[in-house]
């Protein structure tokens, strides 16, 4: 229940914003269905678009006036079933079964009718007030697809809209629908299911606490009671624990009477319901492929998908974000308007009105809050993270992010992922810590592991990757090499972990939208939301980074941790002055690559250890901030246990490839 300065809610999920009664409006759906959408026409806010499950990890809530009614609108992170197996699914059914909802928005991509009507016949089992909205119809109408709309809203007896949410098509019939809605007391109709199942059912109903969950059906708690479901089980328990105990001994007896679980049973049933419905009124009509479904194709085709990524790789990531935004960009904001112009202002003005060269090297030394701290963050992260999420942003919404899922899956099978993995990999290009946060959205526990131990060790973040980008530019034998080892490291490092830890194998299954051309207004919007997030989390970390660097010299306590680094940097190949590279990169990765970039435009790196203090800077600890990220997430002993192998790896890997390097005589 939401509370807030305009909106206050009372124990029967009504709420009142300045006196005036605010229903609710809750919008569910599968991923990549067009929910954020019609949430952002309906509330007139902004809600990041995402191709992928993990945006509406955090729900989005936002007001609305639909005729002469005041609404609260629920935009419910993307679910495939009642029956959850992902977080977000337990989080989109929690606000359906917890939150009184006025009215249940179900939106379906229209095309793709028959594989999401099994979810809207779980839905009517509910007894929630749905409307089933057909988005996408535009689409679907290419692709040869007729709806009889009428006769399936006679057929379910709900109201059935076809709408268009990117464009406005029939949104004004829905808001019509939503400001009459009445919910009919026509009996629905539900799926069937065996007579062992139905018989459980029937006994376990009476069974069911009358406190739980008073505005949904019994016959749905009961459903989820018999499958096992250890959330409703618990609530069931905290208020009838008898009835509980009475509950579970019929499910028990139940199942054993099932081939499979009885979630598989309610599914495989749904599913035959879902197809005879599609056959009586949605018609396929034949079309011939057009150029974009050609190209759809070829993106998840194990062969030629791979130079599609390549050339993604390449111009998006290599060419825009490293040469034009880390590369001109970079050297004309740092180079020009920083060096020659603002910090010499900088410390001339500080040198006037501070005499204690203590302080002064706060302000203006060599690694001092404005001259360094301020630099790095304007001149060198800002540009090299808003050109990454550009490119991000078109990846997302032409939907090719799905469509790299489905080319990575067979690849990332073998290091106990599935393709829904690349989702957090491919956003902690953008930041490893926000990547961390989506790695609950993977079903099990031992992906997530293994996602964030990836995403601490061989994922350098956007600021990171586009310095290395940047410093290794001109250097294409360096960057092969570089490239290589990362890739070999993370592929490595990801078998045996899925060897090691326990679990069964990932299963995959994703929504595919269609190829789109991305909005330039979309995608600039997208694009400084993003930014903004990331250099707010950013700017105070690094002048915090600055302030302890002048503490700890100051101190001498970075001299001992320096001295401490300068052995293994030593038999790694590299000058001392790595040491504090490494040290300033736990505060940040990007940091740390920051000083890297420095160390190299002095010249005091050669080619070889220019390849090898890239590596161990790629692999080396987790930024501070991920680092406490991966002990919320995973707990402090799996946390921990990461920094530690990431640690340990970097500079075995760094030293082994120096050894190789310098005794095949390799010139870079």
């Amino acid at each position: 229940m939401k509370t807030g300065n305009t909106i206050t809610g009372d124990k029967n999920g009504k709420y009142s914003a300045y006196g005036i009664l605010v229903k609710k409006l809750v919008i569910v759906g599968n991923p990549n269905v067009g929910k954020s959408v019609l949430f952002n026409v309906l509330t007139g806010q902004y809600a990041t678009v995402s191709n992928y499950p993990g945006t509406s990890v955090e729900v989005s809530r936002g007001m609305a006036t639909i005729g002469n009614s005041k609404y609260e609108v629920v935009d419910t992170p993307g679910m495939y079933s009642l029956f959850p197996v992902t977080e977000e699914e337990r989080v989109a059914r929690r606000i359906l079964i917890d939150e009184r909802a006025d009215v249940v928005i179900h939106v379906v991509d229209a095309k793709n009718l028959e594989r999401m009507l099994p979810f809207t016949l779980q839905l009517l089992e509910t007894d929630l007030p749905v409307i089933l909205t057909l988005n996408m119809m535009d689409e679907a109408k290419k692709e040869g697809v007729t709806i009889d709309i009428q006769g399936l809203s006679e057929r379910l007896n709900i109201s059935v809209i076809g709408t268009v949410s990117t464009t406005g098509e029939g949104l004004d019939t829905l808001r019509q629908e939503i400001c009459t809605y009445r919910k009919t007391n026509a009996q629905r109709n539900h799926a069937v299911y065996s007579e062992s199942v139905e018989n459980a059912l029937r006994i376990i109903m009476p069974l069911i606490p009358s406190s739980l969950h008073e505005h949904v059906s019994r016959r749905i708690l009961a459903l989820f009671a018999l499958a096992g479901d250890d959330e409703i089980a618990g609530n069931i328990s905290e208020r009838d624990n008898d009835g509980f105990k009475q509950i579970d001994s019929i499910a028990v007896k139940s199942r054993a009477k099932v081939p499979d679980s009885i979630a598989y049973h309610i599914a495989v049933q749904q599913r035959q319901n879902a197809q005879q419905l599609a056959s009586q009124f949605v018609a396929m009509l034949p079309v011939s492929l057009g150029f974009g479904e050609r190209l759809s194709r070829l993106m998840m085709h194990p062969v030629a998908g791979m130079p599609i990524l390549l050339a993604v790789l390449y111009f998006g990531l290599y060419k825009f974000v490293g040469g034009f935004g880390a590369g001109t960009v970079v050297n004309f904001l740092e180079g020009t308007v920083f060096e020659e112009y603002i910090n010499p202002v900088l410390r001339s003005f500080l040198a006037s009105i501070i005499s204690w060269h203590v302080l002064q090297d706060l302000f203006v030394g060599d690694y001092g809050v404005l001259t360094l701290g301020c630099r790095y963050a304007f001149a060198l992260i800002l540009p090299i993270v808003t050109f990454f999420f550009i490119v991000f942003s078109i990846i997302e919404d032409t939907g090719y992010l799905p469509r790299l899922a489905m080319l990575i899956d067979r690849i990332f099978k073998q290091i106990g992922l599935s393709g829904r993995a690349v989702i957090p990999m491919v956003l902690g290009l953008g930041c490893a810590t926000m990547a961390t946060m989506v790695t609950r959205t993977l079903p099990t526990k031992r992906e997530r592991v293994i996602s964030t131990l990836l995403l601490a060790l061989a994922v350098p973040c956007s600021a990171q990757l586009g310095v290395i980008l940047a410093l290794l530019e001109g250097r294409p034998k360096v960057m092969l090499i570089w490239a290589i080892v990362v890739v070999l490291v993370f592929l490595a490092v990801g078998f045996l972990s899925s060897k090691l830890l326990a679990g069964t194998p990932p299963s995959f299954y994703m929504e595919v939208p269609p190829l789109r051309l991305p909005k330039l207004s979309n995608i600039l919007t997208k694009t400084y939301v993003r930014v903004m997030w990331y250099f707010k989390e950013i700017l105070p970390l690094f002048l915090f980074a600055s302030v302890m660097i002048w503490f700890g010299q100051l101190t001498k306590i970075f001299d001992s941790l320096i001295f401490l680094l300068s052995k293994p940097v030593a038999l790694m190949g590299l000058p001392q002055d790595c040491a504090k590279v490494f040290l300033f990169g736990f505060f940040r990765r990007d940091y740390g690559a920051a000083g890297l970039y420095d160390l190299n435009k002095q010249n005091l790196l050669s080619g070889v250890q220019v390849a090898v203090s890239c590596v161990a800077l790629t692999l080396f600890l987790p930024c501070i901030a991920q680092f406490l990220i991966n002990i919320k997430e995973r707990g402090w002993k799996t946390g921990i246990c990461i920094s530690g192998i990431t640690l340990i790896v970097s500079f075995m890997v760094a030293f082994l490839l120096n050894t190789a390097l310098i005794g095949l005589k390799v010139i870079l």
